[in-house]
């Protein structure tokens, strides 16, 4: 991974466009005693680097699933990153996240059938070799859901947060 600077300027502008990305480079300039120029610079600079990128945020209605679910992954060791790529590429599968503990897989996906949980789960992650246990829960109500902590990736790039 690149070593990216990113200055006190960088952040506050960063911190503008989280609360609203719409903002106008003016207002934005305006707020940070900076000229326009500045703002579009840096603003290319973050996009380029990797740092920022602008998207809409869409619902859980926009899914076309009514059922989100978490499946636990316990994977061999030596091949969790292996698993995770696989894991990834499956069609119902939206997120994974390499994380610590009993399980070192975490996966997010939205469906509507039970049955295609369980064959996703069971029949296609359980089948991953390098896969020990697979443990599903199903969100029943979310009473917080903040879209903005979700990272911004590319289809395809394995993000290392170790790096």
């Amino acid at each position: 991974m690149v070593d990216v600077q990113v200055d006190d300027l960088d952040l506050q502008l960063i911190e503008l466009l989280s609360r609203d990305a719409r903002v106008s480079n003016r207002k934005v300039a305006g707020e940070l005693g900076v000229t326009e120029g500045t703002v579009r610079g840096r603003i290319k600079r973050l996009q380029q680097d990797g740092l920022i990128a602008f998207t809409a945020i869409t619902s859980f209605g926009m899914a076309h699933k009514s059922r989100l679910a978490f499946i636990s992954v316990q994977a061999e060791v030596e091949r969790v990153r292996e698993v995770a790529l696989a894991v990834s590429e499956l069609p119902m599968i939206n997120a994974v996240m390499i994380t610590m503990g009993e399980f070192n897989i975490l996966a997010m996906s939205l469906f509507d059938e039970l049955d295609q949980l369980v064959e996703t789960a069971s029949d296609r992650i359980l089948d991953i070799r390098g896969v020990h246990h697979v443990e599903t829960s199903i969100a029943v109500k979310t009473i917080k859901y903040n879209a903005r902590m979700a990272k911004i990736t590319n289809p395809g790039d394995f993000v290392d947060e170790g790096e």
